[in-house]
């Protein structure tokens, strides 16, 4: 099938007219039309958060009128850089949501280079800080700080850093070369950060839905607005795709329920993603994200187990790289996981026989993949081989490939910023679809506020300013004690 620009080919999932009938009543039971207006309409979907989640209003081709402010605002302050060659280094302060699909543009369209130097610094470690402010000019440096909420410890901490290394070169104010993309400009405000250098988000807006907003400012000053605007579009022609095409040809809710199959039903724990495009690397700990903070969940709506396997563990990285890493397991371990291909038909280099090779090793692993090796078929391999026969029956047995294993096939007709902007867009509805059918929300993330709760406690316990809490376990009331206020952990 074809979506906005996409071929989609689901031919080695496994399917049957049974099954073709069973996920159209899910679909049914579920409320799927009525459930996806609300998505793309602004319905209170994230009902455990009592807000939308319309980051599909962020791609509109004539958005409303707030989005479409904040659009104006980021063109204006990247053309008026640009246009005085100004911000030789951006550093991009961010975690999670707000680091990985800025990541991914520029690693994907700015992996040659270009004129500005970008740093994405997320990590706690302070490693990771050093590291991002290393060797680059303070004066020609502009930090970004994406938060949605402007409280991300991470970000924070390291943010301040920045600060202190721009005031210790000299910089009188050092608040002049910070930008906050945050839904809570106040707090940007409190922190130091002038309202002009301050950009929108909203509560309806995921972190791992923010690549569509104004935290793709570091992707229009490292490579050019024009792929913010080309990702954005490739996103609305998909949501198009989503919301006309019926069910048997609509891609995310085909990729979904064979998904929802292969985890549910034939037990599969794991989805591999092989990128065959150098220029993809960052994309697997995108979908990574996305994928399983939305689905890692184990009640439904109602607050009861959801009695099947949800979400399952994504995982991977780019071809070939990837066939010298990990696919033997993939084709000879006991477990064995679905794999999504995905490919460009046209490469942006001027070596062709590359990329021939490239789609011919994208290609023939899916179909071992599919097809398997019988051991009829190596046994007779190696005896034409001229093997003798006692050996040949022996080591037959280690060339034997079960086959039957499920994958989808993406090709993109090049890797531009629409044809991008349409594959996430794809795994975006892909993964709404599969949170409805499951009965989870698909939007929220409770499990990770936990730890940071506990965090936050901890680091007090460490640096001496409040008392252990009693109701640790064992060990790790044992390694606070240990690893607790000691210079020598500096």
């Amino acid at each position: 099938m074809t979506a906005a620009g996409l071929d989609v080919d689901v031919s080695s999932q496994g399917t049957s007219p049974a099954l073709t009938q069973a996920t159209q009543a899910l679909l049914e039971a579920r409320h799927f039309e009525a459930m996806r207006s609300q998505l793309l309409e602004g319905g209170h979907i994230n009902v455990t958060e009592d807000r939308a989640a319309w980051h599909t209003a962020l791609r509109a081709p004539d958005p409303i009128e707030e989005v479409a402010l904040e659009r104006a605002r980021m063109t204006e302050f990247v053309r008026q850089a640009d246009s005085e060659r100004k911000w030789r280094n951006i550093v991009h302060i961010g975690i999670g949501g707000s680091d990985w699909g800025v990541r991914l543009a520029v690693n994907a369209f700015g992996y040659a280079g270009s004129w500005r130097n970008v740093h994405f610094v997320a990590n706690i470690d302070g490693h990771a800080i050093q590291g991002g402010l290393a060797g680059i000019d303070p004066h020609d440096t502009l930090v970004v700080m994406a938060s949605k909420s402007f409280s991300t410890a991470e970000t924070l901490q390291n943010g301040q850093r920045a600060v202190e290394w721009l005031r210790a070169a000299g910089i009188q104010d050092p608040y002049s070369h910070v930008v906050a993309v945050t839904a809570r400009p106040e707090a940007a405000k409190k922190w130091g950060v002038s309202g002009k250098h301050i950009f929108k988000l909203w509560d309806w807006v995921g972190g791992r839905f923010s690549v569509w907003s104004a935290v793709s400012l570091t992707t229009a000053l490292a490579v050019n607005l024009d792929v913010v605007a080309g990702m954005q579009a490739g996103a609305a022609a998909m949501d198009l795709h989503f919301s006309q095409a019926p069910i048997q040809e609509n891609a995310p809710v085909q990729i979904a329920m064979s998904g929802l199959v292969n985890r549910s039903v034939l037990g599969y724990g794991s989805l591999n993603i092989a990128p065959y495009d150098f220029r993809l690397a960052e994309l697997v700990p995108y979908i990574q994200q996305l994928e399983m903070e939305s689905l890692g969940k184990s009640v439904d709506l109602a607050g009861n187990p959801v009695g099947v396997p949800t979400g399952p563990t994504v995982w991977g990285m780019p071809g070939t790289d990837a066939q010298h890493t990990f696919f033997q397991w993939l084709h000879q371990g006991s477990d064995g996981s679905p794999v999504d291909f995905i490919v460009c038909r046209q490469a942006d280099h001027g070596w062709p026989e590359h990329h021939r090779s490239l789609i011919a090793n994208c290609l023939a692993q899916r179909e071992a993949l599919l097809k398997g090796k019988s051991y009829d078929q190596a046994l007779q391999d190696l005896l034409d081989a001229g093997m003798e026969r006692d050996r040949a029956e022996w080591l037959a047995h280690h060339k034997t490939h079960v086959g039957g294993r499920p994958s989808n096939l993406i090709v993109l007709p090049r890797l531009s910023p629409y044809s991008l902007g349409a594959l996430l867009a794809l795994y975006e509805h892909k993964v709404f679809v599969q949170g409805l059918v499951w009965g989870i929300n698909a939007f929220d993330q409770w499990g990770v506020e936990y730890g940071k709760v506990l965090a936050k406690g901890i680091v007090g316990e460490l640096d001496g300013t409040r008392a252990q809490d009693p109701n640790h376990d064992a060990s790790t009331a044992h390694w606070v004690s240990l690893l607790g206020s000691g210079e020598d952990n500096v």
